[in-house]
């Protein structure tokens, strides 16, 4: 690709702005579907413009613009293994906006620009594709699943899966033999979108494909189907391939299968296996199942393993097993070197917090109300709030006086007031602060209503799709 003037980069970043294609694009972690703003209108998009000004686009300009179209993929995320712009076409997290349905005439020049040289042209054409009706576009992508330019044979297949045609499933299926690796990762993607049962059998078969990015999308597909009858093969996949982002991709199918009968392979694997994705999504995999057959390997790799995401996530995962018997082990993790095992470490001890436990909360609990991060000192004080334990009222009250965050401020006043500081002295303070967020709170706790937010719950990382 020749270098672009700064004339030209204008006419990109112009027609792109001018689509609204570029506006949304966010730049921070995903919130939880049911709390995403209401997506923003259609926009109106001059393809032929589009198109021509898409040519010979430096592909992180053409890469934002893709992301910005959307395709409502698994996980909020981009996880197509091939398409035409590579790595550069993964969106981040954000809102997406809703395209319009195109003029025919438009249709036909994206289903035409398919087959272009230039791989922003094809990218940004099989995305805008993938918004119109199956009705217009399924069977064009079809046929091209039969052209002799692989390139354009690959990218039909990410235009399918898509799109999501039922009628696309046979071909699909016949393509997962093709002899180009991008052609069938994309196929074998294309018919995990789809969930047709029939596909299920030859997509377990790619499992041994020569193609790393083969088997990954392929058992990355299986995990979509609501069926078990792979587990075994996946479990082969879990503790036999040499690969680790496949290996990886097997523990999240496993667990978003919620597969009980892999509980102990999981734990093995927790335990031993090289690579701390795979270990950190295993974990995840095992907090998903709840099979308290899992608890001792993630208490141990709580405590001893090397890497920060895993120890994180098997105290999430504990939590989830509501295994009360890793307290002990939570609670020394308070201590941790890094923030995020810290703070998760204290939601697990709130969220496991009983009859039994309550009132007794750990002293470097009490502690981390002073902690340097701001969501650890919030996660703390929700948790304070769970373990209602008395004697931490007066550490509560000293951080409500140097607290500056608003939110910390308003998980203190819970933890206040669930905590035992009832008192009316406690409540006139509270009722004069300056904080509008700690008078509203003051207010609930005095009327007994605990139930307001922040709630510090702790989206378990890795994210549910690798």
């Amino acid at each position: 690709m020749g270098a672009m003037n700064g004339v030209n980069m204008l006419r990109v970043l112009g027609v792109l702005t001018a689509a609204a294609l570029m506006s949304n694009v966010g730049l921070r972690e995903s919130s939880p579907p049911a709390v995403r703003a209401t997506p923003p209108a259609a926009a109106a998009i001059d393809v032929a413009a589009l198109l021509a000004a898409a040519r010979g686009a430096p592909p992180l300009i053409c890469g934002l613009a893709a992301q910005s179209i959307g395709n409502g993929n698994w996980g909020w995320r981009s996880d197509v293994p091939a398409s035409p712009l590579g790595a550069a076409a993964r969106p981040v997290d954000g809102d997406r906006r809703q395209i319009e349905d195109l003029p025919d005439a438009d249709v036909t020049r994206l289903l035409d620009a398919l087959s272009s040289d230039d791989a922003c042209v094809r990218e940004m054409s099989v995305r805008l594709v993938g918004h119109q009706d199956e009705s217009r576009v399924a069977a064009p992508l079809i046929s091209k699943l039969s052209s002799n330019d692989a390139s354009l044979r690959a990218v039909a297949a990410l235009g399918l899966g898509l799109v999501e045609p039922q009628r696309a499933v046979d071909p699909l299926i016949t393509t997962l033999r093709d002899g180009t690796v991008e052609v069938r990762a994309n196929s074998a993607w294309a018919l995990g979108r789809i969930e047709n049962g029939r596909a299920l059998a030859p997509l377990t078969g790619m499992f041994r494909d020569a193609s790393p990015l083969v088997r990954e999308a392929a058992v990355a597909a299986v995990g979509r189907f609501e069926s078990t009858s792979a587990v075994s093969a996946l479990l082969r996949v879990l503790q036999e391939d040499q690969v680790a982002s496949v290996r990886r991709v097997a523990a999240w199918a496993l667990g978003h299968l919620e597969s009980r009968e892999s509980a102990r392979a999981l734990a093995s694997v927790l335990g031993k296996d090289g690579d701390p994705r795979v270990r950190e999504m295993t974990a995840w995999a095992l907090g998903q199942i709840e099979q308290r057959e899992g608890a001792p390997a993630l208490q141990r790799a709580l405590r001893e393993d090397a890497d920060d995401g895993v120890r994180e996530t098997a105290a999430w995962a504990l939590a989830q097993l509501e295994d009360r018997t890793a307290l002990d082990a939570l609670a020394a993790s308070l201590g941790d070197k890094s923030s995020r095992v810290r703070g998760t470490a204290a939601w697990a001890i709130g969220q496991l917090s009983d009859d039994d436990t309550r009132g007794k909360a750990p002293a470097a609990l009490t502690r981390l109300l002073k902690d340097d991060s701001e969501d650890v000192r919030r996660k703390a004080a929700w948790a304070l709030g769970n373990v209602a334990d008395a004697s931490a009222v007066p550490a509560i009250r000293d951080a409500m006086r140097a607290e500056q965050n608003a939110d910390v401020r308003k998980a203190l006043v819970r933890a206040l007031t669930k905590s035992g500081g009832r008192s009316e002295a406690v409540f006139t303070e509270l009722l004069s602060s300056s904080d509008p967020k700690v008078r509203e709170a003051a207010v609930r706790g005095l009327a007994g209503q605990n139930a307001f937010n922040p709630w510090p719950w702790p989206w378990p990382r890795p994210r549910p799709f690798p």
